[in-house]
């Protein structure tokens, strides 16, 4: 039985967390069992998004990605997507990972939905002020 290298990156973003793991391959790249096209719906923007972390180490089409992505929205779970893959592509590729950190996709981004609070009805909508 012959061992298949394999490498492992978590990305977050928002609320969504994405496994991801890079396997040696022709570029196929499968989310939560479905293709990228099935998966995104042709949104194009999102896709590229994906990519970008490839593009940087000049890696296009080395590399298999199973991903198994949940929580928060499609955006969300494209850019932890993105975050894993550098993470997996920084552990198979050493030598790249001052690319990838200098481009920023080993940078978790710390942004997150502010909470609502009381006597408001969002997180910073107030109720109209009346002076009389």
């Amino acid at each position: 039985m012959t061992s298949v290298i394999q490498y492992y990156g978590t990305g977050r973003r928002k609320s969504a967390c994405a496994r991801v793991r890079l396997v040696p391959g022709q570029g196929e790249i499968t989310i939560n069992g479905r293709t990228i096209e099935d998966y995104l719906g042709g949104r194009h923007g999102l896709d590229k998004q994906i990519h970008e972390p490839f593009a940087a180490v000049d890696a296009n089409g080395r590399f298999n990605v199973i991903a198994i992505v949940d929580g928060g929205g499609i955006c969300g779970q494209v850019g932890a997507l993105r975050h894993g893959i550098s993470r997996a592509l920084a552990q198979a590729i050493p030598q790249n990972r001052p690319t990838l950190r200098q481009d920023g996709f080993l940078t978790r981004d710390p942004r997150e939905k502010e909470r609502k609070k009381y006597g408001r009805k969002k997180a910073r909508k107030r109720f109209q002020f009346s002076k009389r």
